[in-house]
C-alpha cells in the first residue's frame, strides 16, 4: 500500500475497493501524525474501529472542505459533503 504525506501526516493511502472498504478496522491505535487516506470517498462509518477518529473530508485538489473530529466508533455514516473526494482518517486530535 502507498504512503504519502498529506495535511501534515504520514497517510497510507487506500485505493482499491478492499482498501477503502477495510479502512482503519482492525487497526488498534495509531501514532501521532498517521493515518489513512481513503479515496474517492465522501462519506465513512465507524463500525469495528477501535478508538475516535478526526476526519478531514478533501476536494478533488486536497484542500479540506469538512473537518470531523472525535468521530466515536460505531458511527453510521459521517458525510463530507458534495466536494468530498477523499477522507483523511487520523487519530482524534491529530488533525
Amino acid at each position: 500500500m502507498e504512503t504519502r504525506e498529506i495535511l501534515g501526516v504520514r497517510a497510507r493511502v487506500a485505493k482499491t475497493f478492499r482498501e477503502r472498504a477495510k479502512g482503519l478496522i482492525g487497526t488498534k491505535t495509531l501514532p501521532h501524525g498517521e493515518g489513512m487516506l481513503i479515496e474517492r470517498c465522501n462519506a465513512i462509518h465507524t463500525f469495528f474501529m477501535s478508538f475516535p477518529i478526526d476526519i478531514a473530508f478533501l476536494d478533488k485538489n486536497g484542500a479540506i472542505v469538512r473537518q470531523v473530529r472525535g468521530v466515536k466508533p460505531w458511527r453510521p455514516f459521517v458525510w463530507g459533503g458534495w466536494r468530498a473526494r477523499m477522507a483523511l482518517e487520523t487519530k482524534a486530535e491529530n488533525i
